[in-house]
């Protein structure tokens, strides 16, 4: 039987350390619990316009197209500041997001309860928080023609235009109520329909595939602004919150900030199935490539590996075992060790980079 395929782009900064952690845990699994993988590696961001003068070579493309999942570190830093926008490191992300048509972006929003202090909120609001924010990613004011910045009576005009169709909408509805499903069967579609055409649409075509196919999954409407309200408020109330790409941006960083640290919270990009009926998907950390720790063996690789832990339950179908590699970082937090984003003046073990993934590593072998 084939071995799964994974093409790792660590990208920039802290991209390259903490991917060389997830690179020991992808050996643990295939020496430990016989899951193999056929792993290349490429460039992406400024390290491919380096090379290459861009920042996603063709070639490098056509290997996302091809392989089961990608795995990203992150990209940018200020050495790139400068560049022509259509060169900067994260075009090379957004052509990544864009070809492979990964409209289903997965954010979740975990609060380990090792880390309820570290949120700015009460710790009884956000202990054992568990939300998943399903953002729409390919369509919505970040794509919309027209765009731009025109002159208009001898002054300037700036122009984003917030366009969805129908099958955009009845995609990412079904991949937000095909999760529900597998959690606790609850949805919140989250828009604008009292002040914005495009969200009476949203909600109408979610409120349609609600009826026609998940009609056991419980929906609820909520307008964006209270969504977010309702977020800082009473977070455990939701479960899964579906909503478009400009709403998903801002609400999902909302959430990362309930749980107390960007170090910890892993993503995931989904798309259309491929022949073998896995999704087309990008897993990525949401932290950036933070050039002021860059080389350092000080960054957080806990993002970068939960990461890996969602590509083992959304593209390999292992989860079982990616609820094993959840529980050993969620035990190393528990023993107090800590990178230096998660140190507090009460105390704790520090750790480096390295030294974090080498006890995760030890973690995973006590669970065997």
């Amino acid at each position: 039987m084939k071995n799964p395929s994974l093409l790792i782009l660590p990208g920039d900064g802290i991209g390259q350390e903490v991917m060389a952690e997830v690179r020991k845990v992808i050996q643990w699994f295939g020496e430990n619990r016989d899951l193999n993988f056929d792993v290349s590696e490429d460039l992406v961001g400024g390290a491919a316009y380096d090379q290459h003068g861009t920042p996603l070579h063709d070639e490098t493309m056509a290997k996302a197209q091809e392989v089961d999942a990608v795995l990203l570190g992150a990209v940018g830093g200020p050495k790139y500041d400068d560049l022509d926008f259509s060169v900067k490191p994260e075009r090379g992300l957004l052509r990544l997001r864009k070809e492979m048509d990964l409209f289903s972006n997965l954010r979740p929003a975990q609060c380990f309860d090792a880390l309820a202090d570290f949120s700015s909120l009460k710790k009884e609001l956000v202990s054992g928080l568990d939300i998943m924010i399903v953002r729409e990613l390919t369509s919505g004011s970040y794509f919309g023609e027209p765009r731009g910045i025109f002159t208009e009576d001898n002054q300037r005009v700036g122009i984003n235009t917030q366009r969805y169709t129908e099958s955009e909408i009845d995609r990412v509805a079904r991949s937000a109520f095909e999760l529900a499903r597998r959690r606790n069967n609850k949805v919140c579609s989250m828009e604008k329909a009292n002040v914005m055409e495009s969200g009476i649409l949203w909600r109408d075509v979610v409120t349609e595939v609600h009826a026609e196919d998940y009609s056991d999954v419980e929906l609820s409407h909520m307008y964006a602004d209270a969504g977010a309200m309702q977020l800082v408020r009473a977070p455990k109330q939701f479960d899964v919150i579906l909503t478009d790409n400009l709403f998903g941006d801002l609400l999902s960083d909302t959430a990362a900030m309930l749980t107390g640290s960007l170090g910890m919270l892993p993503s995931a990009s989904l798309g259309s199935p491929m022949q073998n009926g896995r999704p087309k998907a990008l897993y990525e950390p949401v932290h950036g490539s933070a050039p002021d720790i860059a080389g350092q063996n000080k960054a957080n690789p806990s993002a970068c590996i939960l990461s890996f832990a969602m590509a083992l339950r959304y593209s390999f179908d292992q989860g079982s075992e990616a609820d094993r590699l959840e529980a050993a970082v969620e035990a190393i937090l528990a023993k107090g060790i800590r990178t230096g984003d998660l140190m507090q003046a009460d105390g704790g073990t520090a750790v480096s980079c390295t030294e974090m993934g080498d006890a995760i590593i030890a973690e995973l072998n006590s669970s065997i």
